[in-house]
C-alpha cells in the first residue's frame, strides 16, 4: 500500500483520481495456474510417442478412444474442448513454438516455487527463491499489493493444491486467506457444499503427501467465489505435474481434460453472474515446462532441456480475440503481474517487474 501510495504521489495522482481515469473494463481478476502442463499438449493434444506406451499407463490402449486422432488440431480439441472452443474464439493463446511464438520462464531454477514467485511478483529471484522449501516469500506478490488497497482489502483470495502456497503468498504477512494443501474451508457461515467438501477431503486421500487432488481445490475456490464474491482470485491446480513425475501419462491427460472442464465451469459462472459478467479477465498459465522424451518428460529443472518453455492464455473484456497467436513473438509469465495491474487501472508498485503484455490490454 505504501509503495503504491508513494508511486501515485510521484505521479501527482490520488488513488481516487486514478480510479476515475480508469479506461479498462476489467474490475475483477481470476489468475489461474496449472502445474507443469506442457505447451505440447495444449497446442497439439496427446503426444504420439506417449499415448499408447505400455510403461506409462495402467491399461494399454485405454487412451486412444478418448484422446487420439492423427490430426493434432482434433487431438487438442479432444483434450481441452473449452480451451479450443470458447477461449480460442473469444480470447487468446500464446506459446505455440511451431509458429516461433514463444513464452519462457525468466528464472533459472525451472521448478515450482521459483516459477510461482516469478508469476506473482513479476521478477525472478534465483538468489533467494531457489528451492521448494516451506519458507515465507520475502518478495511481495501482486496479490499482497492489491490486498493493501482499500478497494481490494478482504477481497483477494488464493487456493492451491500444493501445501507450499501459503508460504509463496506469504499468508502470515499479507493477510490473504490461502486454502491450500489439505486445508479445509473455515468460518461460521460455511455453505452445505463447503461442509461436504471438508468431510470428503478428510476421507479421500490422494497419492501425494503435500498435494491434494484438484477437485478439492476447485470446489473450495468455486464455493468461496459464489458465497463471498472476491474481486481477485488466484487458483493453482497441481495434478498434471504430479502425475507426470509418477510417469503416468494416462492420469496426466485425464487431469488436463478435467482442468479444462474446471476452466469452463469458472468462466460459465463468471459470465452468468452480474458481479463478474463482462468485467472480469481470466489469465491462465503454467509455472514451468518439462522434458519432451520418455527419459526426461517426468522431470523439469535447469538440467532438463525445454523446462523453460511455458504458455499464457487470457480472456476478458479488454483482451483482443486473437485466438491461437501464430506470429513470432516472445512473452514471459513474469509479465502477468504488471498486466493485471494495468487491467485494473493501477501502476505496478515494483519498478523492477517485467513489462505488461500489450495483447491482453485494450
Amino acid at each position: 500500500m505504501k509503495k503504491i501510495a508513494f508511486l501515485l504521489i510521484a505521479m501527482g495522482l490520488s488513488y481516487n483520481t486514478l480510479r476515475a481515469q480508469k479506461t479498462t473494463q476489467t474490475e475483477n481478476i481470476f489468475l489461474i495456474t496449472v502445474d507443469g502442463l506442457r505447451w505440447q499438449e495444449l497446442f497439439q493434444g496427446a503426444d504420439s510417442l506417449f499415448v499408447d506406451d505400455t510403461g506409462m499407463m495402467e491399461n494399454p490402449g485405454s487412451l486412444l478412444e478418448t484422446f487420439w486422432d492423427p490430426n493434432p488440431l482434433k487431438r487438442r480439441q479432444m483434450l481441452m474442448p473449452f480451451t479450443w472452443s470458447t477461449l480460442a474464439k473469444q480470447g487468446q493463446l500464446h506459446g505455440n513454438r511451431a509458429f516461433r511464438n514463444q513464452v519462457d520462464m525468466r528464472n533459472n531454477m525451472l521448478f515450482s516455487y521459483p516459477g510461482y514467485n516469478e508469476i506473482l511478483t513479476g521478477v525472478p529471484d534465483d538468489e533467494r527463491i531457489n528451492s521448494n522449501s516451506k519458507t515465507n516469500n520475502p518478495n511481495t506478490t501482486l496479490l499482497e499489493h492489491l490486498q493493501g488497497l482499500p478497494e481490494y482489502t478482504g477481497k483477494v483470495f488464493a487456493f492451491g493444491s500444493w501445501d507450499v502456497f501459503p508460504y509463496i503468498v506469504n499468508e502470515d504477512r499479507s493477510g490473504i486467506p490461502v486454502n491450500a494443501g489439505f486445508d479445509r474451508a473455515k468460518g461460521p457461515n460455511l455453505s452445505e457444499s463447503e461442509r461436504i467438501i471438508n468431510r470428503l477431503q478428510q476421507e479421500i486421500r490422494g497419492p501425494w503427501e503435500g498435494v491434494r487432488l484438484d477437485p478439492f481445490t476447485h470446489h473450495y475456490a468455486l464455493e468461496a467465489v459464489k458465497r463471498q464474491a472476491p474481486k481477485v482470485v488466484f487458483i493453482a491446480y497441481g495434478e498434471p505435474d504430479d502425475w507426470a513425475h509418477d510417469n503416468r501419462y494416462d492420469e496426466y491427460l485425464h487431469s488436463i481434460k478435467q482442468f479444462d472442464a474446471y476452466l469452463k465451469e469458472l468462466w460459465d459462472y463468471i459470465q452468468s453472474t452480474p458481479a463478474y459478467r463482462d468485467k472480469t479477465t481470466m489469465i491462465v498459465t503454467t509455472d514451468h515446462g518439462r522434458g519432451i522424451d520418455k527419459s526426461t518428460w517426468t522431470g523439469h529443472g535447469s538440467g532438463i532441456p525445454r523446462s523453460r518453455e511455458a504458455w499464457i492464455a487470457a480472456i476478458g473484456p479488454d483482451s483482443q480475440a486473437l485466438g491461437e497467436v501464430k506470429e513470432a513473438g516472445q512473452l514471459y509469465p513474469a509479465m502477468i503481474a504488471r498486466t493485471i495491474f494495468q487491467l485494473l487501472g493501477l501502476p505496478y508498485p515494483d519498478e523492477q517487474a517485467d513489462t505488461a503484455i500489450a495483447e491482453i490490454l485494450p
